[in-house]
């Protein structure tokens, strides 16, 4: 399934692949627990962080607020930190401070210049909307969990792009994520960029992307945009 040679429509996940979450949800972490004397350990935290939060996505839908409320309380229960669950609004709350990557801006902002842009992403409108702040690209189609009260590696962020755009000819998907957005766009049969940041590898059980890279540059070089 190779890319495209007519693309029309280019669609990102956000978190992982544009704005940088991690250093944001490790910050956030940090300060909280600096309050009780905790460290925090950013090696540990992040592993344990997509764990959860992939475990709690995988019941019923809940706004993607609550989902990281959930994912503070359990964080700080496996780390024997005594937080309480009136201060686990600490984490939806830094969202609004989670930056983009360094590239993002440019590289959008190349692409918008020949492409339609969309988002695609795990997360609530109004805190998606804190984000988009620091993103000066008007984007040309969103669908989030909240929109389809569901979340990703389900098929529903990818069924409704589908619908909106109105066929997947022409459709290119960009994302940071194996698991929640490579995975679905093969059995989709929609093309994926994987921006592989993180130099993970992958099994022999795991499917290829279409094409990997290790930024959203090299992402953007892929879709001829120099």
């Amino acid at each position: 399934m190779p890319i495209p040679k007519n693309i029309s429509f280019v669609t990102f996940d956000v978190y992982g692949t544009l704005i940088d979450w991690e250093t944001g949800i490790y910050d956030a972490f940090a300060k909280e627990a600096a309050r009780d004397g905790v460290e925090i350990d950013r090696a540990v935290l992040l592993p344990m962080f997509h764990e959860i939060s992939r475990e709690i996505e995988g019941g019923s839908y809940e706004l993607y607020a609550e989902v990281l409320r959930r994912t503070a309380i359990e964080i700080a229960k496996r780390l024997e930190w005594p937080l309480e669950p009136s201060r686990s609004g600490f984490l939806p709350d830094s969202v609004q401070r989670w930056t983009p990557f360094k590239e993002t801006s440019i590289q959008l902002g190349k692409l918008a210049k020949k492409y339609k842009l969309g988002l695609l992403s795990n997360i609530d409108d109004k805190l998606l909307g804190q984000t988009r702040r620091h993103i000066p690209i008007d984007f040309d189609l969103v669908v989030t969990a909240q929109q389809v009260r569901s979340y990703k590696p389900d098929l529903a962020h990818f069924t409704e792009c589908a619908r909106r755009i109105g066929s997947k000819k022409g459709w290119v998907h960009i994302a940071s994520s194996h698991h929640h957005d490579v995975e679905p766009c093969l059995k989709q049969r929609v093309p994926v960029i994987w921006v592989n940041r993180n130099k993970e590898t992958l099994d022999p059980s795991q499917k290829k992307p279409t094409a990997e890279v290790p930024n959203l540059r090299e992402a953007a070089k892929l879709l001829e945009v120099s």
